[in-house]
C-alpha cells in the first residue's frame, strides 16, 4: 500500500480469476498514492458475470478503470534472467534478443512479458520472463469474452506470490499449488538475496514418490552448481495451504532427509491487491494480452460509445415525437370540444346578436326622440325676443339646422343665441359639439329692416 501509483488518472481497477470452482472478482479504487479494496465477490461457475463489471461504457470516460484477468498458470513458462541495469526501452530490447534461447516454443507462436524482481547484484537487474503459447492465450481470451469480461492486461498471480512470500537466507522455496494444480509446485531458488532460478516440481500419484521428488530437486541443484550460484546446501521451505501441505510435507521430508519449514501462502485478496498495484505501476511493461486483441477491445469500446450515443439521440427523438403527438392529440381534443361548444352556442349567439341590434336600434330611436325634444326645448328657451324661427330641421339623428328672421337691430341677439346654443348642456353633458356644424350666416331680405339667418349644429353623441 505504500508503493506509489503512477497512473493517477485511473479511478478503479478490476481483477478477475477464473477457476474450476467458479470465478472470483475484486474491485479496487485508486486513492492518491495507493489503492483501497472496494468489493470482493465469489461467483458460481454457472453464475453470469454482471455486465458492468467486465465491459466499459460512457461512464468510464470520466472515471476510467483498468481490467485485469489472471491467466491460468499451468501452461506458462517462467524463466529468470539477469541483465545489466538499463532503462525500460533497452531492457525490452535485451529480453527480445534472448527470447530464442529462453522460449521452448517458436517466438512467433508465443506471447511474452517480463517483470522485475526485487534483489539483484550492483549494476544488474533480475527479471522473470513469462512465455505463453499464443493459442493458449487466445483460448483463455475466448473464455473471458464468453463470460462478458474484456481485459486490458493479462497477469500471473504466481509472480505476486513470489514477491509476497518473505525470503530470508539461502534456499529453495517450494510453492505448491501455485500453478493451479495441487500436484505441481514452482521452486524458487534464492541465494544472496537474489532469485537465480525457477523450476517445476511434480508430485507423483504413486510409486517411489520421495525418490522421484528427490531426483527432480537434485537436477535443479546440479544446474545451480554448474552455473555457480549454488554455493552451499539450500534450506528448504514449503509454501502451501494446510490441505496441500499435508500431502507435500511428508514426501519432502522423506526425500530431503530433513524437516521442511512450512509457510502459509498469501490469501487471494492480498494477491489480487498486489496484482492491481503491479499493473498500475507497469510503466509500459509488455502484457500477455496480444496487441491485436487490445486494439480490438478499444475499437469495440469506441463503437459501443457511438451506438450508445446514437441510441440515446434516437430515444430522445422518439420521446420528443411521442410527446409532440400526445400534446397534439390533447390540443385536437380540446379544439374539438371548443368547436362543438361553438356549434352549440352559435344559434343562441345569433339570436342574442339580433336582439342586441334591435335593442340598439330602439335605444337610438328613443335617444334621438329625446334629443329632438331637448333641442326643441333649448331653442324655445334661448330664442331671443323679436327673432322668428321659420324652420327646425333635425336630420340624420345628428344635425340640427335652424332658419329664421329677425329685425336688423336683433341680429346680435340671434348671434348670441347661436353661441349659447352651442354651449348648452343637458343633464350635465354638452348637447352639441362646439367644433362641428356650420357657422352662423345672415342675409338681407327684400323686406326692409328684416334679416334672414341660419346655422347648423351637431349633437354630441356619447359613442363619438
Amino acid at each position: 500500500m505504500g508503493a506509489r501509483v503512477t497512473q493517477t488518472r485511473l479511478h478503479a481497477c478490476h481483477v478477475l480469476a477464473i477457476g474450476p470452482d467458479g470465478r472470483r472478482f475484486w474491485r479496487f479504487e485508486v486513492k492518491g498514492t495507493g489503492i483501497q479494496p472496494d468489493r470482493a465477490e465469489r461467483l458460481a461457475p454457472d453464475q453470469p458475470l454482471p455486465r458492468h463489471w467486465g465491459t466499459k461504457d460512457w461512464r468510464t470516460l470520466g472515471r476510467p478503470r483498468l481490467h485485469i484477468a489472471w491467466l491460468h498458470p499451468d501452461r506458462v513458462f517462467l524463466r529468470v534472467v539477469h541483465l545489466p541495469a538499463a532503462p525500460p526501452e533497452e531492457t525490452r530490447a535485451m529480453v527480445e534478443l534472448q527470447l530464442e534461447r529462453l522460449s521452448p516454443l517458436p517466438v512467433a507462436q508465443t506471447v511474452w512479458s517480463y517483470h522485475p524482481v526485487p534483489g539483484a547484484r550492483e549494476g544488474q537487474q533480475t527479471l522473470v520472463v513469462a512465455i505463453v503459447a499464443r493459442e493458449t492465450v487466445e483460448s483463455f481470451l475466448g473464455q473471458l469474452e464468453s463470460a462478458g469480461y474484456l481485459p486490458d492486461r493479462l497477469e500471473l498471480s504466481s509472480l505476486d506470490q513470489l514477491a509476497a512470500v518473505p525470503v530470508s537466507g539461502d534456499g529453495a522455496w517450494i510453492h505448491a499449488g501455485i500453478l493451479g494444480r495441487p500436484d505441481l509446485a514452482l521452486v524458487a531458488w534464492w541465494y544472496g538475496g537474489v532469485l537465480h532460478n525457477l523450476s517445476f516440481l511434480q508430485l507423483p500419484a504413486g510409486g517411489d514418490r520421495a525418490g522421484i521428488v528427490r531426483s527432480q530437486l537434485l537436477q535443479a541443484a546440479w544446474a545451480g552448481e554448474l552455473d555457480g550460484w549454488l554455493t552451499r546446501p539450500p534450506e528448504w521451505h514449503l509454501v502451501a495451504d494446510p490441505v496441500t501441505a499435508a500431502e507435500w510435507e511428508p514426501v519432502l521430508n522423506q526425500a530431503l532427509q530433513t524437516t521442511v519449514s512450512v509457510q502459509p501462502p498469501p490469501p487471494p485478496d492480498d494477491l489480487a491487491r498486489r496484482t492491481a498495484l503491479r499493473a498500475l505501476q507497469a510503466n509500459g511493461l509488455p502484457s500477455l494480452l496480444p496487441p491485436e486483441h487490445a486494439a480490438r477491445y478499444r475499437q469495440q469500446f469506441v463503437d459501443r460509445l457511438w451506438m450508445t450515443g446514437l441510441g440515446a439521440v434516437l430515444g430522445l427523438y422518439l420521446v420528443g415525437v411521442i410527446i409532440y403527438f400526445a400534446a397534439l392529440g390533447v390540443l385536437q381534443f380540446q379544439l374539438s370540444r371548443v368547436e362543438a361548444r361553438i356549434d352549440a352556442l352559435t344559434p343562441e349567439y345569433t339570436r342574442a346578436s339580433q336582439l342586441k341590434a334591435r335593442a340598439e336600434v330602439l335605444q337610438d330611436r328613443q335617444d334621438l326622440r329625446f334629443a329632438a325634444l331637448d333641442c326643441y326645448k333649448l331653442v324655445a328657451e334661448l330664442l331671443p325676443e323679436g327673432a322668428t324661427l321659420q324652420s327646425f330641421d333635425f336630420a340624420d339623428g345628428r344635425r340640427l339646422t335652424l332658419n329664421g328672421t329677425c329685425p336688423e337691430d336683433r341680429v346680435m341677439a340671434v348671434i348670441e343665441f347661436s353661441s349659447a346654443l352651442r354651449k348648452a348642456q343637458v343633464r350635465g353633458r354638452p348637447m352639441f359639439d362646439p367644433q362641428k356644424g356650420e357657422p352662423f350666416t345672415q342675409r338681407r331680405t327684400p323686406n326692409a329692416n328684416v334679416v334672414s339667418w341660419n346655422f347648423t349644429l351637431e349633437l354630441s353623441r356619447p359613442e363619438d
